[in-house]
């Protein structure tokens, strides 16, 4: 079975969506403040849920151009606060200087799931997402 690149901007959409949504119920209705690098994680990630709406329907396959850059950003600064979290990276080199620091681990399930790697996740999927549906369109 072929699968068409419409299918993973979709899923990388669907993604995307998905994390907005938690972001935004994790903040709102649970009360956890972002830190500082959550809040540029969520400027990589709530555009990509309008701009890959808008190149699926109808599909445009140089939505991969415009998503892609959002999506990378993103990937490097959830990178960064997970190497953060993990104490592989000081306290000191971080943006977070006022309020919610930025290695602090708010919710932990299951032992190992913390936010930072459910965004690192998601971006990376969002990432591999887009990859693949941009060498499908090129073939």
């Amino acid at each position: 079975m072929k699968t068409s690149p419409w299918a993973f901007v979709f899923s990388a959409w669907l993604l995307a969506a998905a994390a907005t949504l938690g972001a935004l119920f994790m903040s709102e209705i649970m009360g956890f403040a972002p830190c500082e690098l959550c809040w540029y994680q969520r400027i990589f990630m709530f555009p990509l849920v309008f701009i890959l709406a808008v190149g699926l329907f109808p599909f445009d396959p140089k939505v991969v151009r415009y998503a892609l850059p959002l999506a990378v950003g993103g990937l490097l600064v959830a990178g960064f606060q997970l190497l953060l979290t993990a104490g592989f990276i000081p306290e000191t080199l971080t943006p977070c200087r006022q309020g919610i620091p930025c290695s602090t681990v708010q919710v932990e399930w299951l032992g190992f799931v913390t936010i930072p790697l459910l965004s690192f996740l998601a971006f990376l999927m969002i990432n591999i997402l887009l990859i693949t549906a941009y060498l499908k369109t090129s073939k």
